[in-house]
């Protein structure tokens, strides 16, 4: 079983630590049809569209 020989300081944990975040944020890309942001694998907020199909009933409220 490996055993760390030295104890790994708290910078070296934070900043794995931080990497870690940073490519866990979930990019926003631009719909084709709207040009507004949206999130990767979902429903446009806008047009409620996913994959070119109308999914959602958006309304002009």
């Amino acid at each position: 079983m490996a055993v760390p020989k030295r104890k790994k300081s708290k910078s070296k944990s934070a900043s794995r630590k931080a990497q870690n975040m940073k490519r866990s944020i979930a990019r926003a890309g631009l719909d084709g049809e709207s040009g507004a942001p949206s999130l990767p694998h979902r429903v446009c907020p806008t047009t409620g569209k996913y994959k070119g199909r109308q999914v959602l009933t958006v309304s002009d409220d």
